[in-house]
């Protein structure tokens, strides 16, 4: 049954009135809704481990659930997508669409694309001229082919603009997804991409001026001088305006609300003058973003308000509907798929060739510019909404809209498999023999390298205080690089955050984000109070790939251990809570992957009580000796310990009365007594037991709960044949196996123990050891 479009409702009465909320708009939005989030968020999902960016997937759910494949079914299309429902989807979309480039507008640095010099305006201006000048020849043969009845001059400006933009945001992601944004090519990309923006706004704003059909060229003269008016009044008065509200919002005190609706209510009244104008309302929104200014708690709260429910809802809407206007089907014919490899080919062709010609001649290597052009021809956000405003406009017809979205795919579809297939970064092989605290000679004189990575603020304390009485007062110095893990989301604001990243490949922390800022100030003050060098830096990455951050930094900077948090984090309730199972994941693919020894801290508190100093008597630590490498490893981290004047270390040896003896065994037990015997002999205040036991849990359990110590320090396996089996299922709901048998016990959640633990698995890679590492030194 058909429903009039005049009589349509917002709000249904129910089916127990005889209502079909299908029939009224707002019921009807949320089913939409909750179907293109289903539908795109199962295409991102399946789409994850090619690593493709997340609006392929929204493009190719909206052309799922539209005309080309669903929408055949003209039951489920009058149904879910009637012709009715589309000014309110479209109009949802779309205020999605004016909030996603007003942040945009707020992420974009003028000053920064300004400095980026003039190798990446070169190439911005070839990737941008060479593709537009083609496609005025593809223009004219698609004009002839499929839609001759269109204005020529504003169908070449649409056809230009479409084969020549670069998707700024895509392309960040993908670089971001690739581990390239801090490398040369990376670097020099996401410059040319940013030049290559700003004159696609430019270039739309000038299509949509000359577009609509005016009776007299007057009109679009009329339009882009008031846009022009429009810009200058925005710099002139309203940014002066805008920095004097942002410098009313001190650093890390709450924004007045009156100044967060201001700015919104500032995007939607942008928009309708650029719209009064006759240029879309997107522009409006796009240039106030630009008077936002960049630093400041204004800009992060507008940031933090806006950006998830935009991103995560607002947007797939507007993408989709742009999959839901794409029917496949009118490329149909030995012409139109003629056609559709033409555009292809012109698209990839003049970007490419482009963009390595002026890159060569900039003396970048072959294999650099090559991969800068298949970088560049990324498409994707801007591509999608020129082709919806060229289809408002009419200037597109459907077969036409229909080739440019599979073309702009496609594009974006291959970038990261060329990539990866194409471009290596050099890696230099760097002198790396010390992976390990244990060594065979040591020297007073070497310098032990440290990486300690973090989740958070909360880590601060622990970390702090296991640095500081691992320096030792008589040991070798110590080098600690401290590493602030955080994930890259599909958030714009994390993207623009790796693209504030130091030549040494590693992103470092800055002032936009308060809690890196804890961090690093942290560090710094405690640099100034002790005799430790310390390197703060930030690390930005998607949690399956952070390890590879981790371990790259470490191998980089030649580390001897690699400290990480646990996936748990201790509450003030003395609960551990977890993370997630990502977080846990990372640190398993680290102690599977690092270049070095590697230590997990169960953090119950250390450092909360009172501060270790060298003045300070109450800071007890305890060893675990069962036996084996990772024993003797844990061993030499504790001996360090032991030189602390604030700390007193008892090394307990557990030796279990039943354990069996083989030839293996009885190498071990040589070695194990051998450094046992050394150690002891260094320090006074060292405490040393031996406890003969029948019940290795009992033992360890007991050790843990009994609040002698703040810190219980173990190597990750013992000595082969140790039976450590819980005494309860508390076991098997926290298993986790990266901590080892005995690990698993003291960092049980319902065992009752007090005292944080510290794992430590000693590096045994000797193959890698011996043909060194990759990286680069960094001092």
């Amino acid at each position: 049954m058909g429903i009039n479009i005049t009589s349509v409702q917002t709000s249904s009465h129910g089916v127990w009135q005889g209502d079909n909320p299908l029939h009224f708009s707002f019921p009807l939005l949320i089913v939409q809704t909750v179907l293109v989030l289903c539908v795109t968020r199962s295409f991102a999902f399946l789409l994850k481990p090619i690593r493709q960016p997340k609006v392929i997937a929204e493009i190719l759910g909206g052309i799922l659930l539209g005309p080309s494949a669903l929408g055949r079914n003209k039951a489920y299309l009058n149904a879910i997508f009637p012709s009715w429902s589309t000014p309110t989807l479209e109009t949802i979309a779309n205020i999605g669409l004016l909030f996603f480039l007003f942040l945009v507008g707020l992420e974009l640095d003028l000053a920064s694309i300004r400095r980026s010099g003039r190798k990446a305006l070169a190439i911005a201006a070839a990737g941008i001229s060479l593709p537009f000048a083609l496609g005025i020849g593809v223009a004219y043969v698609l004009r002839e082919a499929i839609y001759p009845s269109v204005a020529f001059g504003e169908f070449i400006i649409f056809i230009g603009v479409a084969l020549s933009i670069t998707a700024f945001p895509v392309l960040a992601r993908i670089l971001a997804e690739l581990k390239l944004l801090t490398t040369r090519v990376g670097e020099t990309t996401m410059a040319a991409a940013a030049f290559n923006d700003v004159a696609a706004w430019i270039l739309l704003a000038l299509a949509v001026a000359l577009s609509g059909g005016h009776k007299s060229p007057v009109v679009s003269v009329w339009i882009l001088l008031s846009g022009v008016t429009f810009v200058a009044l925005m710099m002139l008065v309203v940014k002066p305006c805008m920095e004097w509200i942002s410098n009313r919002s001190p650093k890390d005190s709450p924004v007045r609300e009156a100044y967060i609706g201001l700015a919104l209510a500032g995007v939607f009244a942008a928009g309708f003058c650029t719209d009064l104008i006759g240029i879309h309302a997107i522009f409006g929104a796009f240039v106030f973003g630009l008077t936002v200014p960049k630093e400041g708690e204004l800009a992060r709260m507008l940031i933090e308000r806006i950006e998830d429910f935009v991103g995560g809802l607002m947007l797939p809407l507007y993408f989709a509907s742009s999959g839901l206007k794409t029917d496949v089907a009118t490329i149909q014919g030995g012409k139109s798929w003629a056609l559709l490899v033409l555009v292809i080919t012109t698209a990839c062709s003049g970007k490419i060739v482009g963009t390595f010609a002026v890159a060569v001649m900039n003396k970048v290597p072959v294999r650099e510019a090559v991969t800068m052009g298949f970088l560049m021809n990324t498409k994707g956000l801007v591509e999608l909404i020129v082709l919806n405003i060229g289809r408002e406009r009419k200037v597109l017809n459907d077969e036409c809209f229909a080739i440019l979205v599979v073309m702009a795919i496609f594009t974006t579809f291959i970038t990261t498999p060329v990539v990866m297939a194409l471009y290596r970064p050099a890696r230099r092989t760097i002198p790396y023999k010390h992976r390990k605290i244990e060594r065979d000679q040591p020297s007073k004189d070497e310098q032990l390298r440290v990486l300690a990575c973090l989740y958070g603020s909360q880590n601060i304390p622990s970390i702090i205080t296991l640095i500081e009485a691992t320096r030792g007062a008589r040991q070798s110095p110590m080098k600690l690089y401290t590493m602030h893990l955080e994930e890259l989301s599909e958030r714009p604001s994390s993207i623009m955050a790796v693209l504030r990243a130091r030549r040494n490949g590693v992103p470092f922390w800055n002032r936009t984000n308060s809690e890196t800022d804890q961090v690093a100030v942290a560090f710094e003050a405690y640099e100034q109070l002790s005799k430790v060098s310390v390197r703060p830096m930030r690390a930005i990455s998607s949690l399956p790939t952070m390890h590879e951050d981790v371990c790259g930094v470490a191998r980089a900077k030649r580390a001897s251990l690699i400290i990480l948090p646990f996936h748990k984090q201790h509450r003030a309730n003395g609960v551990l809570e977890s993370l997630g199972h990502d977080w846990r994941a990372v640190n398993q693919r680290v102690l599977q992957q690092a270049p070095c020894s590697v230590a997990i801290l169960v953090d119950r508190g250390l450092g909360l009580a009172s501060r270790l100093t060298p003045e300070s008597n109450d800071h007890n630590v305890c060893m675990l000796f069962f036996g084996g490498p990772d024993d003797r490893e844990a061993l030499a981290l504790a001996a360090r310990m032991a030189d602390h004047p604030g700390l007193k270390l008892t090394i307990i040896r557990v030796i279990w009365r039943r354990r069996p003896t083989s030839a293996i065994a009885q190498q071990e037990a040589d070695l194990d007594q051998a450094v046992l015997s050394e150690i002891r002999g260094q320090s006074d205040t060292l405490v040393y037991e031996e406890r003969a036991v029948d019940n290795v849990v009992e033992t360890v359990v007991a050790i843990g709960k009994s609040g002698n110590y703040g810190l219980i320090v173990i190597g990750k396996h013992q000595v082969p044949g140790l039976p450590v089996t819980s005494r309860s299922g508390d076991r098997a709901a926290d298993h986790c196996a990266e901590l080892g048998a005995t690990g698993e016990v003291l960092a049980a959640s319902n065992s009752g123990i007090r005292a944080s633990v510290l794992v430590v698995q000693q590096y045994k890679n000797a193959a890698v050891a011996t043909a060194g590492g990759e990286g680069r030194p960094g001092e």
